[in-house]
């Protein structure tokens, strides 16, 4: 392939030579003239003995009238070419009145000749060989409209009769169509299409001025049987008729174009380079009927592309050199094409050699490129953020040393992993850890520690299989999920199957391998643990498999199975779960810690979230964190979740009987709205506290947003209509879906602190909480920021729109016995400005 000026020379549109088919019917047509011409000469003419004119006279008539017909000419572009229209009809009519039908040939040849061969040396600059194929072509159709008019009637000097004027008029019609149709033919040969197009174009073009024509015509024969001097008051209603043609095709020819201008433009609306540029190509080529058509577009990294089309519609691109933008010919139009200061690319037109472009065509050749100018470089840049995007994406989920799926990916697939199998399906997880890894780096630095990691990373890829989920969690450590682990009547046999293929990972690894110029061998522990698919998620798998990791450290070998003996976590929330058994019963372990919302533009409060603490007697005071887990997993949610409940309801009545209503918020764990008897347990609450539902507010997580379990919409749904207000926790950590918004109407967005805290410094979070407010908004909801601890991030949070926060920076979550004296504090200090939620009104 070249490129550069060589390439560019090589490229340069140059004139084309004449097809040879073209010159077949140019020649088959010329030989069909000069027949015509010499079988009417040969014809005798018989004239009136007392003729006024002599023989002469009348041939130089009619030699005249075509000269002048073709000379009187109007034309306009189609999708093919230019097509002339001219007075050939009327100048036919006249000559068969006056002239012996045998000249006419003769007459018609050198008359279209002369005009042509005249108007070409001054404006056209047409070719001999054109000029020849328009007078053979007209030649011949003048000579089929002869033969035609004298079959069904004699008109030379024959007095005016219906039956003259339906010979007249019938040969009329056959020069038309003769002419359209050769035409036609010579534009269909040449730029390789259906001869149907050009036909039809033309004679839409000249209908209206053929019934002019024929209609001067037989006006013109009438005055000469009665009067010649009548046709002196002919040449101002032709000049007229003229012009009326000549406005009725510009606005024909305008409405065509502008149309076909919106066409092309929008065309263009393309989201690839190559869309763009082919309907650019195929849009100029109709748009100007244009011969060629190049579009070169300048790509980011320096390289240019050329997309180039022809008449016949073929679009070819190719690589090529920067444009070394030649001088353009006469026919040619060059458009560099930049937005702003930025350069795109370069459209260049090329227009036939007959027909070159007006001032009309260079304005819409300009504004055409720039639209196209604006549609590539949109293009461009929206594949720069396809790029971005996925580049965004692939980093998302993976470890940008290795390339294999980090923590969070590993987490996220391995659950959707777990969850396609089977229940009891064994699964086994491997996690590895580097022996030495730190030695390694201080000894050999950071850079020989990569190189290690990298090394690590590619032996094990080699290892995995099928199904299998390999990934990279921090630091020295690796994760191999395994999905396909035989599934036989020994129930040992899977642990003994995970135990094979760690010990075989192990000596793969330890084999001998230099690093940084150094010959080592990588030593790992690996801790195995294997268990049925539905028995437990990733995370805890990643938990067990972490302690029996430890297990093959402190043993000295290199591989150990999860012993659940040596699992202090989980005889211990045995223990815990026993032992909040009794704090239920008791009225002084589990209390409140409640945290109110305020609103950003008036401080008033707009809801109070109701957070569950464990005064422990003998572990102290516990976070939910350090419970909520097990519980979730245990029967003791019901219980736990009415406790909880029943505590928010009762300070709830306590502020309703001191004039303050103020929502409370309650979370509610994915695994009790599978019970169907949550909601009528709620209304009992309601009712004994005497609460207003609109009062209460429960707060799911984005676990519940996923699920499309049928009890699950059908508990919410149930809630919803008692007037109980739904909230979305933690929105935008998980893999939320917007389909759950229109199954069930949610009234609040609670926004993750982890993006409010890191919003200010972080466009990626600050992006997440701007959508979340403006779904929230779109969707007329409620959104409340959670954890705000600084002024900045207040007044960022407020420069959004986003209409309520609750985080240290306004309020700790306070004892129940407190609550109450600062709502009051905030209610006596705002105006009311408690926003209402859907349920109250909100649209």
């Amino acid at each position: 392939m070249t490129s550069g000026r060589a390439a560019d020379q090589l490229d340069r549109p140059e004139t084309r030579g004449t097809p040879p088919r073209v010159l077949l019917l140019i020649a088959a047509v010329t030989v069909t003239a000069l027949t015509a011409v010499l079988i009417g000469l040969t014809v005798p003419a018989v004239l009136p003995p007392d003729d006024p004119l002599p023989a002469p006279a009348r041939f130089g008539i009619a030699l005249a009238a075509f000269a002048v017909a073709q000379l009187a000419r109007l034309r306009f572009r189609t999708a093919t070419g230019m097509v002339s229209i001219t007075w050939g009809e009327a100048a036919l009519i006249v000559c068969l009145y006056l002239v012996p039908a045998g000249w006419l040939p003769a007459a018609a040849l050198l008359g279209s000749g002369l005009a042509w061969t005249g108007m070409s040396l001054a404006v056209d600059r047409r070719p001999p060989l054109e000029v020849l194929r328009i007078a053979a072509s007209l030649t011949a159709a003048t000579a089929l409209a002869v033969a035609v008019a004298i079959a069904l009637g004699a008109p030379l000097l024959a007095a005016p009769t219906p039956g003259l004027a339906l010979a007249l008029i019938a040969g009329s019609v056959t020069y038309l169509l003769a002419t359209a149709c050769l035409g036609g033919a010579i534009l269909a040969l040449r730029h390789g299409v259906a001869i149907g197009p050009p036909v039809l174009a033309a004679l839409r073009g000249k209908l209206l001025m053929f019934v002019g024509n024929v209609a001067v015509g037989l006006v013109v024969v009438a005055l000469l049987e009665i009067d010649a001097r009548w046709l002196l008051l002919l040449p101002p209603p032709l000049w007229l008729l003229q012009q009326t043609y000549r406005h009725r095709l510009r606005a024909d020819q305008e409405r065509r174009d502008w149309r076909a201008f919106a066409e092309a433009t929008a065309s263009l609306n393309q989201l690839d380079e190559r869309g763009v540029a082919t309907a650019a190509v195929t849009g100029a080529l109709t748009l100007f009927g244009a011969e060629l058509v190049d579009v070169d577009v300048a790509r980011g990294d320096g390289r240019w592309r050329r997309y180039r089309g022809d008449a016949a519609g073929q679009v070819r691109d190719r690589e090529i050199g920067p444009p070394a933008r030649p001088a353009t010919a006469e026919h040619e139009l060059a458009r560099p094409l930049t937005v702003g200061e930025v350069e795109v690319g370069e459209l260049r037109v090329r227009f036939p050699a007959s027909a070159p472009p007006s001032p009309r065509e260079r304005d819409a050749v300009a504004a055409f490129s720039d639209a196209l100018a604006a549609a590539l470089h949109d293009a461009a840049t929206h594949r720069e953020l396809r790029l971005v995007s996925a580049r965004s994406s692939y980093e998302a989920v993976h470890d940008g040393l290795t390339g294999l799926v980090n923590r969070t990916a590993m987490l996220s697939k391995g659950d959707q992993a777990l969850r396609k199998l089977a229940h009891d399906h064994p699964v086994a997880l491997l996690l590895l850890d580097i022996n030495q890894f730190k030695e390694v780096n201080d000894t050999l630095g950071h850079a020989a520690g990569d190189q290690l990691l990298r090394l690590t990373a590619n032996r094990l890829g080699t290892l995995v299989r099928p199904g299998d989920l390999l990934g990279r969690l921090g630091g020295d450590e690796f994760a191999l999920l395994l999905t396909s682990v035989p599934v036989i009547g020994d129930r040992s046999a899977p642990m003994a199957y995970a135990l094979r293929q760690a010990r075989e990972i192990a000596e793969r690894l330890a084999a001998p391998t230099e690093v940084a110029g150094v010959r080592m061998s990588v030593e790992v522990s690996v801790g195995v643990v294997v268990a049925g698919a539905g028995t437990a998620d990733l995370t805890e798998l990643l938990r067990r498999a972490d302690i029996a990791m430890y297990q093959a450290k402190e043993g000295g070998g290199s591989v150990a199975a999860y012993d659940t003996s040596r699992d202090a976590a989980s005889t211990d929330q045995l223990a815990l779960l026993a032992e909040l058994r009794e704090a239920l019963q008791a009225d002084d372990q589990l209390v409140l810690a409640l945290q109110p919302a305020v609103d950003l533009a008036t401080g008033a409060p707009t809801g109070v979230e109701a957070l569950i603490r464990w005064r422990h007697p003998r572990r102290g005071w516990l976070g939910p964190v350090d419970f909520i887990r097990p519980v979730e997993n245990s029967e003791q949610l019901g219980a736990f979740t009415r406790y909880v409940l029943d505590k928010a309801l009762a300070v709830a009545a306590d502020w309703a009987r001191e004039g303050l209503d103020v929502p409370i918020s309650v979370n509610l764990s994915a695994r009790s709205l599978l019970d169907p008897r949550l909601p009528a347990e709620i209304a009992d609450a309601l009712r004994r506290h005497q609460v207003p539902a609109q009062r209460l507010v429960l707060e799911i997580t984005e676990t519940v947003v996923m699920s499309e379990l049928e009890v699950i919409d059908e508990v919410l749904a149930t809630v919803r209509a008692m007037g109980v207000q739904l909230a979305v926790d933690d929105f935008g950590t998980g893999f939320s879906s917007l389909t759950f918004l229109t199954r069930i109407a949610v009234d609040e967005l609670k926004v993750d602190r982890s993006f409010v805290i890191r919003m200010t410094e972080s466009p990626e979070a600050a992006a997440i909480v701007r959508t979340t407010v403006g779904l929230a908004h779109e969707l007329g909801l409620r959104v409340v920021a959670e954890g705000v601890e600084t002024a900045e991030q207040r007044l960022a949070l407020a420069e959004l729109g986003c209409t309520a926060a609750q985080g240290y920076h306004f309020f700790k979550p306070m004892p129940a016995d407190k609550i109450g004296a600062v709502l009051g504090t905030l209610r006596d200090s705002a105006e009311s400005n408690v926003l209402p939620l859907r349920a109250d009104g909100a649209s």
